[in-house]
């Protein structure tokens, strides 16, 4: 009778061996991508203010910018999520029941300047959809799956946090509405190394092509752009 096998690794060598494999298999990029920038806000990014935040790569908000930026010129959406309740956190549901502390999650309150998108990054209020999530992934009771649609788009790059948590829900949600999922390492974080290496690992075997920053960033700039689906106008939900 087969067992589950057992390993010696540590998460980050089981990535570095998955990542690897000379023959691993892609899902690959396809004609229109969405960009969906997942929960940069200060809860998560602010690492002098609060301690729910988190950093993997220094650079992940210079990447996530970059590829914004490419994204636009290209006539390709760009999504950013963030999470914030209402005053009672019933929009939180059993999410919130766990704990209740000042940086529990349901704590973050509309307004709040944990929801707030870190000013680091480039968003262009102008283009870009800016929706309030409430559960982990972001195809969960939220616009995006219409906007998707409405883009006509057949490839979800999914940058943010956390890697383990809303990120992977994320993958999990785009490959099961039939898209392509593309997670560029460098973009994606988490609190520790083992969920974001374990987790890196179980997107890449099942869920999505995690490709370096770099491979995204190229796919990009060597597209030859979309015809705008009408004039830009960005949105708050």
């Amino acid at each position: 009778m087969p067992v589950m096998q057992t390993s010696d690794l540590t998460p980050r060598e089981y990535w570095a061996e998955v990542k690897s494999n000379p023959n691993r298999t892609r899902f690959g990029f396809g004609e229109k991508a969405a960009l969906i920038n997942i929960d940069l806000q200060r809860a998560y990014t602010d690492l002098e203010q609060f301690p729910t935040a988190y950093q993997t790569d220094p650079l992940q908000i210079d990447y996530i910018n970059r590829l914004s930026a490419l994204a636009r010129e290209r006539n390709m959406p760009v999504i950013w999520t963030y999470v914030a309740y209402m005053e009672n956190a019933d929009d939180a549901g059993v999410w919130g029941t766990r704990t209740n502390t000042e940086n529990s999650l349901q704590n973050i309150k509309a307004g709040d300047t944990r929801s707030e998108l870190d000013p680091r990054l480039q968003v262009d209020r102008a283009r870009d959809a800016v929706v309030n999530k409430r559960m982990a992934s972001v195809f969960h009771d939220s616009l995006i799956p219409s906007l998707l649609v409405w883009h006509k788009v057949d490839t979800v790059i999914l940058t943010g946090g956390s890697t383990s948590g809303c990120v992977r829900a994320s993958a999990v949600g785009s490959l099961s509405g039939g898209y392509r999922t593309i997670v560029p390492e460098e973009c994606v974080a988490d609190k520790h190394e083992i969920p974001h290496f374990a987790n890196l690992c179980d997107m890449m075997l099942k869920y999505a092509d995690v490709e370096p920053f770099e491979t995204v960033a190229a796919w990009l700039e060597n597209h030859p752009g979309c015809p705008p689906i009408r004039e830009a106008r960005g949105v708050d939900f």
